[in-house]
């Protein structure tokens, strides 16, 4: 269905991983960042982007949030959670004790922050654009990164175990396209944002609206409006068919009861 699929790479990247599961079959484009994927979607030079939007231990991908808000001819149409295997990676025969300098994605790094303390209190930590791109820094014996088993190639020592700090660690990846819902679309979920009118108790009747439509929300999260201090924008996932008249019937009531609101998608 989707010929061509944007992803952060380069080839073996987590993000990687997950368009390969969602769209087997497609020709995947490897971006250096998450935004370069969006675009690809947006010039028509993509016919999907996959973005990770929640991790288990660092919660919501911000960046990536905000890429849905900003461009509204976006829409998520597929989800895949993804366990993240994290492992420290060397040289082949390379002494670990000597590692001066660590390469990775931000977000690793931060999820390995316990092992790093413990172990490599003194080494420089290097963020990178993804995990597999941190791969290519590995220069010398005192270079490490951190990225999956499944990535690294010969010449290269991997660790025996899962470097995380926390070991049940997952990532959840959306399938994002250029235009609209059909209303007929089929889902198990909902994803949309809102604000809230800026008057005491607004959240709290949004709120309620979901609950006096008897919908499971599985997520809540707040992010800042820039433009607007004090003022948060809610990004909401629900349990819901969007093909269903009353899961549609309950999303017009909650944008009734909101400031804005926007659907981001449905999986």
């Amino acid at each position: 269905m989707y010929k061509n699929v944007s992803y952060l790479g380069p080839q073996g990247s987590y993000s990687y991983v997950a368009a390969k599961k969602m769209c087997p079959d497609a020709h995947l484009i490897p971006c250096i960042t998450f935004a370069a994927a969006v675009r690809q979607l947006l010039d028509g030079l993509a016919d999907a982007a996959v973005l990770p939007i929640e991790n288990t231990l660092n919660g919501g991908v911000l960046q990536n949030m905000d890429l849905l808000q900003n461009n509204p001819s976006l829409c998520a149409v597929r989800e895949y959670t993804l366990r993240i295997d994290h492992r420290l990676i060397t040289l082949a025969g390379a002494d670990k004790g000597a590692i001066k300098r660590i390469y990775s994605h931000r977000q690793a790094l931060d999820q390995c922050s316990e092992f790093l303390r413990k172990n490599y209190p003194d080494a420089q930590l290097i963020a990178e654009n993804s995990t597999a791109a941190s791969l290519s820094r590995i220069e010398s014996a005192q270079d490490a990164a951190i990225a999956g088993p499944h990535s690294a190639g010969v010449g290269l020592d991997v660790s025996e175990e899962c470097i995380s700090d926390e070991k049940n660690n997952f990532t959840h990846f959306l399938l994002v396209v250029k235009g609209s819902l059909p209303e007929d679309f089929s889902s198990s979920r909902v994803y949309f944002t809102t604000t809230c009118n800026h008057v005491p108790g607004a959240l709290l009747k949004m709120l309620s609206v979901i609950y006096e439509n008897n919908l499971n929300m599985t997520k809540i999260e707040s992010r800042p409006i820039k433009e607007r201090p004090g003022e948060y924008r809610f990004f909401i996932e629900i349990e819901g068919d969007y093909s269903k008249s009353d899961t549609k019937r309950a999303l017009e009531s909650i944008k009734a009861a909101a400031h804005s609101f926007r659907i981001l998608g449905a999986y």
